[in-house]
């Protein structure tokens, strides 16, 4: 038990660096006969992992700094993002090194343009940035030819991708948009943990002033059930609001206020006040959720021609991803809730770290300077 809890504080402390987990590139890429233009993004901390571009070690990534770095960052890039017409190479040929501000802060700008050789028909992308430094790492790429956009999520395992410009299939957009939202929870630790907080208590009855187990599992079941529901119903709504450009919130208010939400659902678990009432917790913050996972869309876009049906996509896929966290995670919850370990020390010592860290997540994203 005692190595279970070691390993437990370990894999949450990791977490506390960075505040807005999910790392990602982003590649635009507009074809045109046989050449192509666009430009990639990475994030000067990315970058900083990637090549390593702080001269003075002094934690800061300065102006200077990157652009005495530029020569080898295009190395980099030329190593690690490969397009190809029909099997037929296409160099990138990199202008000025630029920067750009994000809401997660500063990114370095490559522009380039790529001759094929032939007119383009059929595009081959690999995307490879990151991948044996931080395997979470993903491209996210818009991609233009003509009147058609395609979208989609580059990196990891998946080698390269293939994309037909001009005949895209009808269910390509689906499945990209399916793969960001699975691959978006699974990396938003910001949103699993908030989650995780409200289903902790989940296996366990407050009598007096003290914790039960369920007698049975019908009631950690409906408990389970009620809290997901809420927070699925919620956050599906105000994503798609959000998608829709219907309503949208500042990222940094969002931000912060999800971190808010994990603090009061953590700490709602050591000092219980509402316990019957969760699932109003869930949906009440689920709303402001919903708006975060909307900035994943906001950096890909929502295809043209299936806005809905990406939507739709996106949507499913964060359900997918969420409620194979549950499947994982309840079982074994459910299993420790009869022992002193999980109620004397699980819940209120990991509760206690995850509202340290989001803790730490709130002074970044609502008192500190961006960038």
């Amino acid at each position: 038990m005692t190595r279970c809890l070691r390993f437990m504080a370990l894999l949450l402390l990791a977490s506390v660096a960075p505040a807005h987990i999910a790392s990602n590139g982003f590649l635009v890429a507009r074809v045109e006969g046989s050449t192509i233009s666009g430009s990639i993004e990475l994030a000067v901390r990315d970058v900083e992992l990637a090549i390593g571009v702080d001269a003075n070690r002094d934690g800061k990534v300065t102006w200077g700094e990157l652009r005495a770095s530029e020569p080898r960052l295009v190395h980099y890039l030329e190593q690690h993002v490969y397009l190809s017409a029909e099997s037929r190479s296409c160099p990138l040929q990199f202008q000025a090194l630029r920067v750009n501000e994000r809401v997660d802060g500063t990114y370095a700008w490559l522009p380039f343009s790529a001759d094929c050789g032939m007119d383009v028909r059929q595009l081959s992308i690999r995307y490879s940035a990151l991948d044996d430094i931080d395997p979470s790492h993903r491209g996210l790429l818009t991609l233009t030819a003509g009147s058609v956009v395609q979208t989609a999520v580059l990196g990891g395992l998946d080698g390269a991708a293939i994309f037909s410009l001009y005949a895209p299939a009808r269910w390509g957009a689906f499945v990209e948009y399916l793969r960001a939202g699975i691959w978006h929870i699974w990396s938003g630790i910001d949103h699993l943990l908030f989650l995780l907080s409200l289903l902790l208590p989940a296996v366990l009855l407050r009598r007096g002033d003290r914790w039960e187990p369920v007698p049975r599992p019908w009631p950690a079941f409906m408990g389970i059930l009620k809290v997901v529901t809420a927070f699925t119903l919620a956050h599906s709504m105000t994503l798609s609001l959000a998608a829709l450009d219907i309503v949208r919130l500042p990222s940094r208010l969002t931000e912060s206020v999800i971190a808010a939400s994990i603090i009061v659902a953590a700490l709602n678990n050591i000092f219980p006040l509402v316990t019957n009432s969760r699932a109003r917790i869930a949906f009440a913050f689920g709303l402001l959720h919903g708006f975060g996972f909307a900035s994943v869309l906001a950096d890909m876009g929502l295809p043209s021609g299936a806005r809905l049906l990406s939507l739709l996509a996106f949507n499913l896929g964060i359900e997918t991803g969420q409620l194979a966290v549950v499947l994982t995670v309840m079982p074994v919850v459910y299993a420790l809730r009869s022992t002193v370990f999980y109620r004397r020390a699980l819940l209120p010592w990991g509760s206690a770290a995850v509202a340290s860290i989001a803790l730490v997540w709130f002074v970044q994203r609502a008192l500190l300077p961006s960038g």
